[in-house]
């Protein structure tokens, strides 16, 4: 049975969607006024577009809030390998596509967690000016720190059969990261909406290719646009950021963080020792008015 957004818990949108092409639809939240500042949220793998509602609910009766799900993600369609290819690349290619289809070609900020900080740092390489402002949640822009292993839940996921059975077989990249990643327990009908996109094997093939799309080496296919973005992270220092951070993720943790601040030492900074990957579900009732502070305080000049 398709989900229902009307059923979900926060998240009073109506979701719109656009053909990236081949027949793929790509689905996307367009929330607040057309001549509000657009603010580009971009989420990670295994969340999708719900992971933005509070904030998008703190925003949009001035900002205009663009929120797309990617492919294989949320509500957007769930190709097979023979239909569309789960890279990184492509990624920055459907956001693309997105941005061309909108018009939007006027200032952006650019909000990021988890893959959405290589998505969009990585489609800016190209439009750099363009991003305006920067949030930025329990994300990378940059490669794995040479001093950071990657975990062992990541590798099982990335490089054995194993971990892509219990992905693909048991949902247990979704399920467990809601379950694992807040440090306050979400209600069963917020859970319910994090999982349910990835109903069966086929809808999550998308959440074990970003696992296997991560890049460690220059041998893989997402090295090169993670290293460009993060040779050109500091060139962004010159306007305004905001940071939230969950210091209990084991992931993204503050190896993480302290490349952002080396990079952007003027950044506003929140960090939670009591909040974890999913920042925004820990700690929204803070960030969404600080980030709303944040966009008031560093209106968008042209």
């Amino acid at each position: 049975m398709p989900l229902d957004p009307a059923t979900l818990p926060d998240y009073p949108f109506t979701p719109q969607r656009f053909d990236r092409g081949a027949g793929i639809a790509m689905s996307y939240l367009d929330e607040g006024p057309r001549d509000g500042e657009v603010v580009l949220m971009l989420h990670g793998n295994p969340s999708w577009s719900f992971y933005w509602r509070h904030l998008v609910l703190g925003l949009r009766d001035r900002y205009r809030c663009i929120v797309p799900d990617h492919v294989g993600m949320g509500l957007s369609d769930k190709p097979d390998d023979a239909h569309y290819r789960y890279t990184l690349q492509s990624r920055i290619e459907d956001l693309e596509k997105l941005i061309e289809h909108l018009g939007l070609n006027g200032p952006i900020t650019l909000a990021v967690h988890d893959w959405g900080g290589m998505i969009g740092f990585g489609w800016a390489l190209k439009r750099r000016g363009l991003v305006k402002r920067l949030v930025i949640t329990n994300t990378a822009a940059f490669p794995l720190p040479k001093e950071k292993p990657l975990p062992w839940q990541l590798q099982l996921g990335r490089n054995y059969n194993i971990g892509a059975l219990l992905i693909r077989g048991f949902n247990a990249f979704a399920a467990g990261t809601i379950d694992q990643c807040v440090t306050n327990k979400v209600s069963p009908a917020v859970r319910a909406a994090y999982v349910a996109p990835y109903s069966s094997w086929k809808n999550r093939i998308s959440t074990l290719r970003f696992v296997q799309d991560i890049p460690l080496s220059p041998r893989d296919k997402a090295w090169a646009f993670v290293e460009e973005a993060g040779c050109t992270l500091h060139e962004y220092a010159d306007r305004p950021a905001f940071i939230g951070w969950g210091l209990q993720d084991f992931v993204f943790d503050r190896h993480f963080l302290d490349g952002f601040t080396r990079a952007l030492p003027k950044a506003e900074v929140m960090a939670f020792d009591d909040a974890h990957h999913y920042v925004l579900e820990d700690k929204h009732a803070v960030l969404v008015p600080a980030i709303r502070r944040f966009l008031d305080a560093h209106p968008i000049t042209t």
